[in-house]
């Protein structure tokens, strides 16, 4: 009995463990979007998505588990490396960092009622009020 309990519970964690990151935005969104333009949506190098839409990206706060995974495995700089980026942006009047949402829910409610926006969640967390992009 002892050995099935660890088993369940090694098993959940794993699962966890596995659960990716989804970049999501509003159902009526066509646009295809690869690893280099979500990039550069949130980096503010690009404003628009490919189909001339505008893009407003959202962020979550920094300490989510997501937002570390997502800035080192998409954006490809660590937080104090965006902290940096982004300082020297907002300095020289060259841009605003995304705005920040403090967990899942609120950037699934944001993008579900907003065709503009984009944002990422936890893959294990998304609906059919959002549409999947990329998945990493």
């Amino acid at each position: 009995m002892k050995k099935l309990c660890c088993s369940i519970l090694l098993s959940l964690f794993s699962l966890q463990a596995l659960a990716g990151i989804a970049v999501i935005v509003h159902p009526d969104n066509a646009d295809a979007l690869d690893k280099k333009s979500i990039s550069n949506l949130y980096l503010g190098k690009t404003k628009r998505f490919p189909g001339g839409a505008q893009a407003v990206p959202v962020n979550l706060e920094v300490g989510q588990a997501s937002r570390g995974d997502f800035d080192s495995n998409v954006l490809g700089k660590s937080s104090s490396q965006l902290k940096s980026y982004w300082s020297k942006k907002v300095f020289t009047g060259k841009g605003t960092p995304p705005k920040e949402l403090a967990n899942d829910d609120e950037v699934m409610k944001l993008v579900s009622s907003n065709p503009n926006i984009i944002g990422y969640i936890d893959s294990s967390n998304v609906n059919d009020s959002v549409k999947v992009v990329a998945e990493f």
